[in-house]
């Protein structure tokens, strides 16, 4: 579930309480969290519901100006049934505090096996070292660009750094991407691996 940046911006003032999505199936599960570029928004209930039933208050709670507005960008996309997603409290975001947490060896080797088990699952093969070294290469290089030297298509390679960011090991920046310390602390005290 994503949300623009100035429905961000109400988000995280307070003034946008509601969101509306047509959805297959929801992407997000009532009593939840979803992490956001403003923090980890908590979740209420998600309930399909009938446009019809819509309310000008709804409308307003989700930031639009006017019902019409809300009917009218559901409308835009025919396939699915329409939610109401109640938005709740927004915290920190919990990986900011990660990648600045100092790494202790225990860490570090609970780290190694993680990203060993993210290697041996690949289907393409080994990808986290040699990713984590070209983004330590390469900071604010383009994802584009960063694929093209693990010959790999953008899209995987976007995932696999997101998988690195869960962990706490990258930051993304407005182009590209940094090493947070605790993956630069990482990579000083692992030996460098074997291709």
């Amino acid at each position: 579930m994503l949300f623009r940046q100035d429905f961000l911006a109400g988000i995280k003032a307070g003034t946008i309480t509601l969101a509306f999505r047509r959805w297959k199936r929801p992407t997000v599960r009532a009593h939840g969290t979803l992490l956001t570029a403003v923090g980890q928004l908590q979740i209420g209930e998600v309930t399909r519901i009938d446009i019809a039933d819509i309310t000008t208050r709804d409308a307003k709670g989700a930031g639009f100006a006017t019902r019409a507005e809300l009917v009218d960008e559901l409308n835009a996309r025919e396939d699915g049934e329409v939610y109401r997603v109640e938005l709740g409290a927004l915290g920190p975001d919990p990986r900011i505090a990660l990648r600045a947490t100092t790494l202790s060896a225990d860490d570090a080797a609970k780290l190694t096996v993680r990203l060993d088990k993210l290697d041996k699952v690949s289907s393409t093969g080994p990808w986290t070292r040699q990713t984590l070294d070209l983004i330590r290469k390469y900071p604010g290089r383009r994802a584009g660009d960063l694929c093209e030297f693990l010959d790999m298509e953008k899209p995987p390679f976007k995932v696999n750094v997101r998988k690195l960011k869960a962990m706490g090991l990258t930051e993304s920046l407005e182009v590209g991407y940094r090493l947070s310390p605790r993956a630069e602390a990482y990579l000083a005290a692992t030996p460098p691996r074997k291709r």
